[in-house]
């Protein structure tokens, strides 16, 4: 399969400052695979992990076959790894009373495009700073305030809602920079407004701007923290094809514009010579294969790219994800590689004769018939 270095995640885990692990890629490439096994790995090295599903389609619960809900639940035969999964949707029980301010949040966010992003950025909020008067009210953070994740990953939605998603902290910043700029321009007029129709103090402009303050801080801190290479990584899924090393590229290039680091590639179901291919086809997409391996790395010499073989089974389960575990700490090493051309041919030979055989027998029942 070339010349390649072959690299692995083993500076991630090394990393021990990080604080958040962001896993993404192109729709179908394994993200949730890989995210499920690095959150494996990571809880093996730290003291508690979390992984977070930000995808509205949620495939942890697939992966680890265990049911999980917005709650962060304890994973089968783990005492430090947790995961939840993000509902995109907007409950009244979420955000706080159902009167006043918080019910007007409640029934409006439903109806704002984008709203998954939104709701997964709201999670960030609860697992980073919280102080009083929160994006929702502190009491959200009631269920994670007793309870301190040394590292949080996220296995993300495909590469466009996760872009949305890590917008999310400087589009706020900057909304709510100029929102409270127009306080003292509108704050009078929305002041009479609230008292002409009843609605209480909860609207007034001193309320809002509450709100906002404590928003605006938690999501400085947040902002902050997504462009500091010491606590965000990123780390991008892909498979050895055209379509997918675009959207890996795309993906890099706004990474850097965001400032967020990103520094590891997994190149996910790559087909090894692991024996001496007989079929045209799979002959046709290792030479395919190999012509897009050879560009990612070139465009990304500077890059930890992990190669992981396409398997003839799904990986699911606790079991199944610790054993394909050791390909991402251990370069795999294809069967061609770790056998001399003397055995390599005698197993060839050998399946040549199992061949014959079956040819002849088949042959005999013919001629009987």
């Amino acid at each position: 399969m070339g010349d390649q270095a072959e690299g692995t995640v083993g500076n991630i885990l090394e990393q021990e400052s990080l604080k958040w692990v962001f896993v993404g890629g192109k729709g179908g490439v394994g993200k949730t695979t890989c995210s499920s096994i690095l959150s494996i790995l990571l809880s093996a090295v730290r003291s508690s992990v979390l992984i977070i599903s930000t995808d509205p389609a949620h495939n942890l619960s697939d992966a680890f076959q265990q049911r999980f809900t917005k709650t962060p639940t304890l994973v089968n035969g783990f005492s430090n790894l947790y995961a939840m999964e993000v509902d995109p949707t907007v409950e009244h029980d979420d955000v706080g009373a159902s009167d006043g301010m918080d019910s007007l949040v409640s029934e409006l966010a439903g109806a704002i495009p984008g709203i998954d992003e939104a709701m997964s950025f709201a999670e960030m909020l609860k697992f980073a700073i919280c102080p009083d008067g929160g994006l929702f009210g502190c009491h959200l953070c009631q269920l994670v305030q007793t309870m301190d994740y040394s590292v949080i990953v996220f296995d993300t939605a495909p590469t466009g809602h996760t872009l949305r998603l890590l917008q999310f902290p400087s589009v706020l910043e900057k909304g709510l920079a100029k929102m409270m700029s127009l306080k003292n321009k509108f704050g009078g007029l929305f002041n009479q407004m609230t008292r002409m129709f009843g609605m209480g103090e909860d609207f007034g402009d001193d309320a809002i701007l509450g709100r906002l303050e404590g928003m605006k801080d938690v999501i400085e801190q947040v902002n902050k923290q997504f462009k500091d290479p010491d606590m965000t990584t990123f780390v991008c899924v892909c498979i050895p094809e055209f379509l997918s090393l675009y959207e890996t590229e795309r993906l890099v290039q706004e990474l850097t514009k965001f400032e967020i680091d990103t520094h590891n590639i997994i190149i996910n179901q790559v087909i090894f010579d692991d024996e001496d291919v007989e079929s045209k086809l799979l002959k046709a997409r290792m030479k395919m294969q190999q012509k897009y391996l050879d560009q990612f790395y070139m465009l990304y010499d500077d890059f930890n790219i992990t190669k992981l073989p396409l398997l003839p089974q799904e990986v699911t389960g606790v079991e199944a994800l610790n054993s394909f575990s050791s390909h991402f700490t251990t370069p795999y090493q294809p069967l061609s590689s770790r056998v001399n051309r003397v055995e390599r041919l005698e197993r060839k030979v050998a399946a040549l004769k199992f061949q014959l055989l079956e040819a002849e027998e088949e042959l005999e029942r013919l001629k009987e018939a």
